[in-house]
């Protein structure tokens, strides 16, 4: 880990309960303005389909929205699942994006669906596709540099438009060793979804790509991890507001999907099985104090020899979610805090 641990953002325009869905869209660009003022190097966005709690479902579209309303902080997608798309036309609406913020886009892609096989399946009915993903990504790569096709390939000759000085940088996203060696083999960055897993399978994954890492789009490996963060003013606020969060994912284990709860609201009496998958994510969660919290990163930085970590913060409140943010530019030095 080098001296200065660098931060990004991840964020997922989470519905919250009593808000309208629009409103966690505007919300969105608005902490991206935000986190671009307080010294954060990249702001990336989900993708996720028909599902209640997450209403982000075109980070392409976002991201026109953020470039547009900021000038430094790198804008990304985390990301753009694949599968569901043409190659040569997510490469045109990225080469759109990287007009509109020349050097500043980071395409991240992934193999999940980020919905469930029915919606899958209006997508893109071939739910085959994801067993293409390597050439897609090959593909891909090829158009957002202006690389040409080989000869006998359909897309001979035919270019991804506007064709300018700068290009989207391509990331491979992943929660498990699949995408960590595809991203080696392909030479590409890596970004392990910490959230997803709280943390399991991490390690491994990084080791795998590091170990197995060859030249390609870049020279040397280049990892981060996105993890879940909440930071207050003390443990006792923090852990309040986790309330809500604690309550989706203990909910979601069995199938039920909604926007976030006010943490007032979300506690209910749990089962057995409940107690047990809540008490585990309370002792994986890397909430509290500002001080805390900072702590907890830095250590995982350093485990993980990690310069740059993307914070995934959930709250009910937009404005406890972007305290959260402001407190860790100050905590570690940010430039802007």
């Amino acid at each position: 880990m080098t001296s200065k641990l660098r931060l990004s953002v991840l964020d997922q325009s989470v519905a919250r309960a009593g808000r309208p869905q629009d409103e966690s869209i505007r919300q969105t660009v608005a902490l991206a303005e935000r986190c671009e003022a307080l010294g954060y190097h990249r702001f990336w966005l989900s993708e996720h389909h028909a599902l209640p709690t997450l209403v982000g479902t075109a980070p392409e579209v976002l991201m026109a929205a953020v470039a547009a309303r900021t000038s430094r902080i790198r804008i990304g997608s985390a990301g753009v699942m694949l599968p569901h798309y043409s190659p040569f036309k997510v490469a045109e609406q990225f080469r759109v994006l990287d007009a509109l913020a020349p050097g500043r886009i980071d395409l991240g892609v992934g193999r999940a669906p980020g919905s469930d096989q029915r919606t899958a399946a209006l997508l893109n009915p071939d739910l085959q596709s994801a067993n293409d993903f390597p050439q897609q990504v090959m593909e891909l790569q090829a158009w957002v540099t202006g690389e040409d096709m080989p000869p006998g390939h359909p897309g001979h000759g035919i270019r991804a438009l506007p064709v300018h000085a700068t290009a989207p940088q391509l990331w491979m996203l992943g929660s498990s060793g699949y995408g960590a060696q595809l991203a080696a083999h392909l030479g590409l960055p890596y970004a392990f979804a910490h959230f997803i897993t709280d943390g399991e399978g991490c390690d491994a994954a990084l080791a795998l790509y590091r170990s197995a890492f060859r030249p390609g789009v870049i020279e040397r490996p280049m990892a981060t991890v996105c993890l879940a963060a909440l930071a207050a003013e003390t443990d006792e606020e923090a852990w309040h507001l986790f309330k809500s969060r604690e309550r989706a994912r203990v909910d979601r284990r069995t199938g039920r999907f909604g926007p976030l709860l006010p943490p007032e609201q979300a506690v209910r009496e749990y089962t057995a099985m409940e107690r047990a998958e809540a008490e585990q994510l309370r002792r994986r969660a890397i909430v509290g104090s500002v001080a805390r919290v900072r702590d907890q990163l830095l250590a995982l930085a350093d485990e993980l020899k990690l310069d740059e970590i993307a914070i995934v913060t959930w709250a009910w409140d937009p404005v406890a979610q972007r305290r959260s943010y402001e407190l860790l530019a100050e905590a570690f030095a940010l430039e802007g805090a």
